[in-house]
C-alpha cells in the first residue's frame, strides 16, 4: 500500500516528525511505500514542520526579559513563531505570567530582524502565547510599517476566534482571574476603535483575529492575511498531493476531543482524505469522547494509545506504543 503519515504532535510527549517517523519506520518494514508528512496547525510544532530555525534573535520577552528566539530563513522566505518569542511557557506558565503586563513586543523584534536579513514573505505561526495585548506590542516593535510595504506576511490561525472574544476564551487559559478578563476584554473593544482610526482596519469581526490574544488582528494593521493554518503548512509541505496517491492515510496527536475538528490538524487532514476517498486512522494518545459522536467525521478510525498500552505506559512509552499500535494498522 501507499500510506501518508500526517500527523501532528503530541503535545508534551513527542513532537510530529518523531511520530511520524516512527510509525513510518514500522510501515516500511511492513513493505509498504510511506510518505512521511509531519504536521501543524498554525501553533506550536509550525516551525519545524517547515523545515525548523537556523537563525536566533535575542528579543523583549512576554515580560521584558532578553529570550533568544529562534527562527528559519530560507532565500527570501520566513517562518517564525510567535511562542518563541512572546510565549506562556517563556512566562513562567499560567503560574508564572503576568496576563495584562504581557506583550508581543518581542514578536514584533523577530518580524523586524526578518525583513531586514531580506524576507520578503514572512510565515507567522500563532499559538502558545502569554498575551492578550491585541498585537499592540508587535506593531510598536515594527513602526514604521512603511518597512513592511512589499512583504506578504501570512498568518497561520488556527482557531477562527474574534478579536474581543480573545479575553474571554484564551485569557484564563494565561493566568488571568475574572477582574483581568474584563480588564483585557475592555482594552481589545479599545484596540477596534484605535485600529480603525489609526490604519482604516476594521478586525472586530475577521474571523481568526483572536488568535494569540490579538496578535492576528494587530497583524492586519500591517497588511497580513490571516490564513488557516492547516491548510497553509499542507500546501507548503505537499499534504495535498501526497494523499491523493494514497491508499491510507494516517494521522494523529495527544489528545483527540471536539476541538480535533475545529481547525486542527487530525480534523483537516481527515477532511482531506474523506473528500478525494482514502480511508483515514487517527492515532491519539488518549480520547475525549464529551461531544466528539457529534463531530466525528464518518469512516475514520480511531486507534487510542492508552486504551492499547495502557494509561501509564502510554504516556512513558509514547515510541513504544506507537510501533506497537503501528504494527496492526495494516
Amino acid at each position: 500500500m501507499r500510506i501518508v503519515v500526517a500527523p501532528d504532535k503530541f503535545r508534551g510527549t513527542a513532537d510530529a516528525a518523531t511520530v511520524a517517523g516512527v510509525l513510518a519506520d514500522v510501515l516500511r518494514a511492513q513493505g509498504h511505500e510511506v510518505v512521511a508528512v509531519p504536521m501543524a496547525d498554525g501553533g506550536e510544532g509550525t516551525l519545524e514542520a517547515l523545515g525548523g530555525p537556523n537563525r536566533t534573535t535575542t528579543v523583549s520577552g512576554p515580560l521584558g526579559d532578553p529570550v533568544d528566539a529562534a527562527w528559519r530563513l530560507a532565500g527570501r522566505t520566513a517562518v517564525v513563531e510567535m511562542s518563541r518569542a512572546s510565549g506562556l511557557l517563556l512566562a513562567g506558565g499560567a503560574e508564572g505570567n503576568d496576563p495584562v503586563a504581557a506583550t508581543t513586543y518581542g514578536t514584533g523584534e523577530l518580524l523586524l530582524d526578518a525583513v531586514e536579513k531580506g524576507a520578503r514573505k514572512v510565515v507567522v505561526g500563532l499559538g502558545g502565547s502569554a498575551t492578550t495585548d491585541g498585537g499592540l506590542g508587535a506593531l510598536r516593535a515594527m513602526y514604521p510599517l512603511q518597512r513592511f510595504k512589499g512583504v506578504e506576511l501570512v498568518v497561520a490561525c488556527d482557531v477562527a476566534t474574534r478579536f474581543v472574544d480573545a479575553a474571554r476564551v484564551f485569557a484564563p487559559q494565561k493566568g488571568a482571574g475574572a477582574a483581568q478578563v474584563a480588564l483585557l476584554e475592555r482594552r481589545l473593544e479599545a484596540l477596534v476603535d484605535v485600529y480603525r482610526t489609526d490604519y482604516g482596519v476594521d478586525v472586530a469581526e475577521v474571523p481568526g483575529a483572536g488568535a494569540a490574544g490579538g496578535l492576528a488582528g494587530g497583524l492586519l494593521c500591517a497588511g497580513a492575511q490571516l490564513v488557516p493554518g492547516v491548510e497553509l503548512v499542507g500546501d507548503l509541505v505537499g499534504l495535498w498531493d501526497a494523499v491523493e496517491e494514497a491508499d491510507l492515510v494516517v494521522t494523529g496527536e495527544g489528545m483527540l476531543d471536539v476541538e480535533s475538528f475545529d481547525g486542527k490538524v487530525v480534523g483537516g487532514v481527515a477532511a482531506l482524505a474523506h473528500d478525494l476517498g482514502v480511508p483515514t486512522v487517527a492515532v491519539v494518545g488518549t480520547v475525549d469522547p464529551e461531544g466528539l459522536d457529534v463531530v466525528l467525521p464518518e469512516g475514520l478510525r480511531v486507534v487510542s494509545l492508552s486504551e492499547v498500552c495502557g494509561a501509564g505506559r502510554s504516556v512513558d512509552d509514547v515510541e513504544g506504543c506507537l510501533r506497537e499500535v503501528a504494527a496492526s494498522l495494516v
